[in-house]
């Protein structure tokens, strides 16, 4: 197997890449063309005597660090001119390597500006500064600040900043009236957005914004007073949060939704975010966990907040990516402690398997305030259920009933694609009518043998343990003969 350190590799390419410019750029580079030149004439002093500070952020910041950068030099007072690099190894060189490239063999020269499309919204692109130097004035200081955007190469996923000023002190002001702006002006505030996993499984790779869900009360269904307990620990400690907070009450509260898959855990979440418009909401799922200390960061900084752990029995075994010595679970629970109780951030934690998530919140006490089993619907909420997504169909009442009682210990999401297929088999026969006998038809194909692998994929517990039942159980109003042992959750419902 290969051990080579993928640093290493940089490293080499970044020797090769100056050699190989050694042999291209065998005269030097003319003084109205040079870098080097350009900003000598800009400062007013040897660019390459100046001490450089630096900052980086995560990849996921660029936007807000080019935005940032853009509003700090626009402000009153304040100017600059962007120019570009050219040279290709420049991205493999910090800028305090290119000015002593430059300075050492006359080379680099004033060149395009390099620019990135970057998602701000979800169907919004900008585009960033990705490799370019601003040459910016702020009353008597000069500055060079040079922005980097993330390459995805293994030492090169980051946003970089590295600002040349009069002094040290100028150019702290700089990064600090950057790191003020990223706050005041931060794209993802009042956003969902989720993380996806990175090409190497280390650092964060892209992220996707979402249309937050907007669901109605009448759009969920669950037990009676089960929705007004999940909302009030949710929503009611948001709308009340100044008299908590005057109590000495903490704001910051985890939520825990469990139950077989298919049964309504996700749905429910939909509706959470719809009734909290004003919060940012950070979305993981699976091993994307992983990305949980970024979604606690930008949580604090964007409060109010809410952080969706979706799936967390995926990753209740599952080791973290940077040493293996605990499971990721783990890490998540010390994520959400690490908040102040002052926080006003909400964690929501959905599985399909508690009885893997039990052992590791009882060793993290504090962090979940509230467990609520989300059941099979009973017969009251089945009826429900064909009424909320099979309105068109216009069922007389022994229909439904029909439907209702052969549909017991079925889910949520198996009503969703028995309403779905009942239409289609209306499609096929090319009609806009939709019959009773198509929806007996769809329902008879959903619980034959030939579909008993489907329902297992919408939830629908085995009656038999043989993976071959007819989709039949006993009546279970209570929900707590639901059998969760699959990792499938279709929990569209």
């Amino acid at each position: 197997m290969d051990t080579t350190d993928p640093k290493d590799i940089a490293a080499f390419g970044k020797l090769f890449n100056a050699f190989l410019e050694q042999l291209v750029y065998k005269e030097p580079v003319s003084e109205s063309r040079s870098l080097l030149h350009r900003l000598r004439d800009h400062l007013g002093y040897a660019p390459a005597e100046t001490p450089v500070v630096k900052a980086s952020y995560p990849p996921y910041q660029h936007a807000n660090v080019h935005l940032a950068l853009e509003r700090w030099f626009s402000t009153e007072g304040r100017s600059h001119e962007l120019i570009g690099v050219a040279g290709e190894s420049r991205r493999h060189e910090s800028l305090a390597e290119i000015l002593e490239t430059a300075q050492r063999y006359g080379r680099y020269r004033v060149g395009p500006v390099d620019y990135a499309y970057t998602p701000v919204s979800t169907d919004e692109e900008l585009a960033c500064v990705s490799f370019g130097v601003y040459l910016g004035v702020d009353g008597d200081d000069r500055y060079a600040v040079l922005l980097r955007g993330p390459s995805g190469e293994y030492d090169g996923n980051v946003v970089e900043i590295e600002v040349l000023a009069p002094s040290r002190d100028a150019a702290k002001r700089l990064l600090s009236g950057l790191d003020q702006l990223i706050r005041e002006h931060n794209v993802f505030r009042g956003k969902v957005i989720s993380f996806e996993g990175s090409d190497f499984g280390e650092g964060i790779g892209p992220f996707r914004f979402h249309h937050r869900p907007a669901l109605g009360p009448g759009d969920i269904v669950l037990p009676d007073g089960l929705l007004a307990r999940v909302e009030r620990q949710i929503v009611g400690v948001a709308r009340r949060r100044e008299r908590l907070r005057a109590t000495g009450q903490h704001l910051r509260r985890g939520l825990l939704l469990y139950g077989p898959p298919g049964t309504g855990k996700t749905h429910s979440i939909r509706y959470l975010l719809s009734q909290l418009p004003d919060f940012t909401v950070v979305l993981l799922s699976g091993t994307t966990i992983q990305h949980v200390a970024a979604a606690c960061a930008l949580a604090r900084q964007l409060q109010p907040a809410l952080v969706v752990l979706e799936d967390c029995d995926l990753v209740a075994e599952a080791r973290d990516f940077s040493d293996g010595e605990q499971p990721l679970l783990f890490q998540v629970l010390n994520e959400m402690d690490g908040l102040g109780d002052d926080a006003d951030v909400a964690f929501l934690l959905t599985t399909n398997r508690a009885d893997l998530l039990e052992p590791a919140l009882a060793q993290r006490p504090g962090r979940v305030d509230m467990a609520v089993e989300i059941p099979l619907p009973d017969a009251a909420g089945r009826r429900r259920l064909l009424d909320l997504y099979g309105g068109m169909l216009a069922l007389d009442e022994p229909t439904a009933r029909l439907v209702v009682d052969r549909t017991a210990g079925t889910t949520a999401s198996f009503a969703k694609e028995l309403v779905r297929r009942t239409v289609l088999f209306a499609a096929e026969r090319d009609s806009d009518e939709v019959t009773r006998d198509d929806l007996l038809a769809a329902l008879d194909e959903l619980l034959s043998d030939q579909d008993a692998l489907t329902r297992r994929l919408l939830g629908v517990p085995d009656p038999d343990g043989d993976g071959h039942g007819d989709g039949h159980k006993a009546e279970d109003e209570d929900g707590d003969g639901a059998n969760t042992d699959t990792d499938e959750d279709t929990d569209d419902a």
